[in-house]
C-alpha cells in the first residue's frame, strides 16, 4: 500500500496505463496475424502505434512473406 498520496496515484496511473497497454498489445498482435496471412498491407497498424514502429511491422511482414512464397 502506498505511503503518501502522490504514490497512491502513481500506482493508479501504472494499473491503467498497464491495462491500456495490454489491450493495445493485443490488438496489434491480432493485426499483425491478420496481415500476415492477407495480401494486403498491414495499414490498421498505423493507427495503433507510433509511425517509424509501424512502418518496421510491416517491413518485418513484407520480408517474411516475400521468404514465404520462395
Amino acid at each position: 500500500m502506498a505511503n503518501t498520496k502522490s504514490a497512491a496515484k502513481r500506482a493508479r496511473q501504472t494499473e491503467g496505463r498497464a491495462l491500456r497497454n495490454r489491450r493495445v498489445l493485443s490488438r496489434i498482435r491480432t493485426l499483425s496475424k491478420r496481415a500476415a496471412k492477407a495480401d494486403g498491407p498491414a495499414n490498421d497498424i498505423n493507427a495503433l502505434i507510433h509511425r517509424n514502429a509501424a512502418i518496421r511491422r510491416k517491413a518485418r511482414l513484407a520480408r517474411a512473406r516475400a521468404g514465404a512464397s520462395k
